[in-house]
């Protein structure tokens, strides 16, 4: 039969932690000053009166140069585990690397011809 006493730790330890986020935010609220006035209502641009809507739109290829940063940023941290364990793995495991390596050139090399990579 399933024992539910066995896990009574489990459910302390979830129920403290669950309320210990729900404390520090009570702390703060109770303890920070709240007197909002004009000048902590705006936004603040690096000390200088802010002009124009916050809502602007920005150029696309910003958005496609950060999508292919975190593309192969993210894609190259999967190198790190196989390089610290190279010696444990076969020859298979090193050829899989190297096509892991082939498909993110050749992403690479699409994003460098699509002008991914323009900044300009």
């Amino acid at each position: 039969m399933f024992m539910l006493s066995n896990y009574n730790s489990f459910w302390i330890f979830l129920l403290l932690v669950s309320f210990i986020p729900f404390l520090a935010f009570s702390i703060s609220g109770f303890l920070a000053p709240s007197n909002l006035g004009p000048e902590k209502l705006t936004s603040y641009e690096s000390g200088i009166e802010p002009m124009g809507d916050a809502w602007i739109q920005f150029q696309i290829r910003y958005y496609m140069f950060a999508l292919v940063f975190v593309i192969f940023d993210v894609e190259t941290v999967f190198l790190y585990p196989w390089a610290m364990c190279f010696n444990d793995f076969g020859i298979a495991a090193f050829i899989e690397a190297l096509v892991f390596l082939f498909i993110l050139l050749i992403g690479l090399v699409y994003a460098w011809r699509k002008g991914a990579l323009e900044w300009s």
